[in-house]
């Protein structure tokens, strides 16, 4: 059974959250001590983490800063605030998807199915995709160019696949959201642009930025050298 870590402070929410991951089967367990959030987290070993903004100690956006440098666990974002800038602010942190409060139970369940099946679909073993010299690793989401490798998250790996898949052709925005957010029904754009430019900036560790090029209102292509 898949296993689920909640980081919220708000007793009523994790309540009901239990009581419905508990009908999906699956295995939740809330955080008891606010200045060891991390260690409880990493000795649950979850399959993904839920993670609230506002927090009785160092807020949301801390802690996932924290568990970025020690772990690529997926995490979605609960909060009340509005969903800009904090969505931004929250994928830039490292989270992997976010939602307002209120929420619909089922909606949540639907972003994690979502997330946590990406995530296990990147896991496996599966072929290493070319495009020119760059290799991208689906079993690791590692792009290596000569001797530099880039670590990706599950969701800049999701997005660097579909473009390997599809170089020279336009990938569109509602091709990526429906693969990487389960149709992208409950997810802004805006959500995808701050991936796409935390993607770029990976890219241009290995000289590969300028080659993803935006068509604007429609999508990404990644082109050959000659195409510039």
């Amino acid at each position: 059974m898949d296993r689920i870590f909640i980081v919220e402070d708000d007793p009523t929410i994790t309540a009901a959250m239990l009581q419905e991951f508990h009908k999906w089967q699956y295995i939740a367990q809330t955080v008891t001590s606010w200045d060891h959030v991390i260690d409880e987290i990493q000795n649950f070993n979850p399959d993904i983490v839920l993670m609230d903004i506002t927090l009785p100690t160092f807020d949301g956006f801390y802690w996932t800063n924290q568990l970025r440098q020690l772990s690529k666990v997926p995490i979605i974002f609960i909060s009340a605030a509005e969903m800009d800038p904090n969505a931004v602010r929250a994928i830039a942190a490292g989270a992997d998807d976010y939602i307002v409060k209120p929420f619909s139970l089922n909606v949540l369940v639907s972003k994690i199915q979502a997330v946590i099946r990406r995530t296990k679909q990147a896991a496996k073993p599966m072929e290493t995709l070319t495009f020119e010299d760059y290799q991208l690793t689906i079993l690791t989401n590692e792009l290596k160019h000569g001797d530099v490798s880039v670590k990706l998250t599950p969701t800049e790996g999701t997005i660097l696949k579909l473009l390997f898949l599809n170089a020279g052709k336009l990938v569109t925005k509602k091709q990526l959201m429906q693969t990487i957010w389960q149709g992208g029904l409950f997810i802004e754009e805006s959500v995808l642009t701050v991936n796409m430019s935390r993607l770029r900036d990976k890219l241009a560790q290995v000289n590969l930025r300028n080659r993803l090029v935006t068509e604007r209102g429609h999508g990404y292509r990644l082109v050959a050298a000659d195409e510039l």
